[in-house]
């Protein structure tokens, strides 16, 4: 088991960086090959004003009309994802492991609690969205399978850090596999829906200067 752990704390975190920034270098220029050839005009009405004034309207909460009709979506949807940045960029442990590495990176983290009930929150909204999926009808019948798999995937890496930080299982198993959840969401993120973190300020400008530049409306 050590030496698997040795592996996977590894050589395998540097196989699952190339893959996470190969695939998404691949991914935006997709995306912006693609948006080229069906709109060749995008270039010419793009509005950063109205772009950054309309991301700041979707990430605000209730500042959007759809925020305001479902105010329990919208508030666990903007802690979840506040939290799903947080704990893997500011949680203690990983700091550490980066500052050990050839990076010599680090940056003030966040106290162990509160990433713990950080991550707690993480697991939560998945839960509700599962809930959500299963129990919603106009939800349920757009669900697919894959958006189980993909929320499992999100899990995984908070869950397996929350029983490593509460000492709950074999320490070593528990860790080796929350690395491994890790490793495996950020090799998922370019090729799944959640790439969307990757081109939403790219999308969401897009659609904004297309509803405030050329059609003179708000796209909230």
């Amino acid at each position: 088991m050590q030496s698997f752990y040795n592996f996977v704390s590894g050589p395998l975190v540097w196989v699952a960086f190339a893959v996470f920034l190969g695939g998404s270098i691949w991914r935006i220029w997709s995306l912006l090959s693609l948006t080229a050839k069906k709109d060749t005009y995008v270039t010419e009405y793009w509005s950063w004003k109205h772009a950054f004034r309309s991301i700041a309207h979707w990430i605000i909460p209730f500042r959007s009309m759809n925020s305001r009709m479902e105010p329990v979506m919208s508030i666990v949807t903007f802690v979840f994802h506040i939290c799903l940045v947080l704990v893997p960029l500011f949680t203690l442990g990983h700091i550490v492991l980066l500052e050990e590495s050839v990076l010599g990176w680090s940056w003030p983290t966040l106290p162990d609690y509160v990433a713990d009930i950080a991550a707690i929150l993480v697991l939560v909204g998945c839960v509700y969205f599962a809930w959500r999926r299963l129990s919603l009808p106009q939800v349920k019948f757009v669900t697919t399978a894959s958006d189980f798999v993909i929320l499992a995937i999100v899990a995984a890496p908070f869950l397996t850090g929350v029983l490593a930080y509460h000492q709950i299982g074999g320490a070593l198993l528990v860790t080796t596999l929350h690395i491994l959840a890790g490793e495996l969401m950020l090799v998922c993120i370019p090729f799944t829906r959640l790439a969307h973190m990757l081109y939403f300020v790219y999308t969401r400008g897009y659609t904004a200067s297309e509803f405030g530049a050329v059609r003179h409306v708000k796209d909230w």
